[in-house]
């Protein structure tokens, strides 16, 4: 699944839009590294999100292109 669409159905972002334009930014990392808005996700990955002067680094448990509002953060754990 592509980066601004897990983005989105994790409700990490609130749109998809949002999710490429932060992409395209460099506020998103895989691993340390850089990546654009059509990286395929896949579980086990470290992502980082520069919001500002916050930091948010969760790691990749599932990816479902169809899922609930209420089983979105399982998609994901924060790491510290």
């Amino acid at each position: 699944m592509r980066l601004d669409k897990w983005l989105k159905n994790s409700r990490l972002i609130k749109r998809r839009s949002i999710a490429n334009e932060a992409c395209d930014a460099g506020k998103v990392t895989v691993g340390g590294r850089v990546v654009k808005a059509s990286y395929e996700v896949k579980p086990g990955d470290v992502l980082e999100l520069k919001f500002g002067e916050r930091l948010t680094r969760v790691r990749v448990l599932s990816v479902q292109e169809i899922v609930g509002k209420a089983d979105a953060a399982e998609m994901y754990e924060e790491v510290r």
